[in-house]
């Protein structure tokens, strides 16, 4: 029979006690991490073309995902709008409720902040309507209120 000495089970002990640190010190660290998730294509067919009142962005050859949600993670499928997700949404709203029914709107107050959507020179029901349309949607080209 084999004895071992102290010195070989010192370094086991030692081994274990790093093993066991390293798996409590190593999930902390990810879980606590931010999760970003870039986006390119591949094909670099994606642009803005415009014409007179018309603009178009888009980018070419990207399939259509659908809606998926998982625990503390979703999934918004579409096509990507070029740029930061623009979706219209209660900040809209709130920007749109702070001008309700003000008859002053003009350029020179930005259409009360953008909430005069169809500048009409005022908020009014057919405002409401414009912004209910787009509620939940990717915001229009040139959505004023953000």
């Amino acid at each position: 029979m084999k004895i071992f000495d102290g010195r070989f089970i010192q370094g086991a002990m030692c081994g274990v006690v790093v093993a066991v640190l390293l798996g409590f010190i190593g999930p902390g660290n990810a879980a606590g991490s931010q999760y970003i998730l870039d986006w390119h294509t591949m094909d670099g067919g994606g642009s803005t073309s415009s014409g007179g009142r018309y603009a178009l962005t888009g980018t070419i050859g990207q399939p259509d995902a659908a809606y998926s949600v998982g625990g503390r993670y979703e999934l918004l499928g579409g096509f990507w709008p070029g740029g930061p997700l623009c979706i219209v949404n209660f900040d809209d709203f709130a920007i749109f409720a702070e001008w309700w029914l003000e008859p002053n709107c003009s350029e020179e107050n930005n259409w009360c902040s953008g909430a005069d959507l169809n500048h009409s020179d005022g908020v009014d029901i057919l405002d409401l309507s414009l912004l209910v349309d787009e509620w939940l949607c990717c915001c229009p080209i040139g959505w004023p209120l953000k």
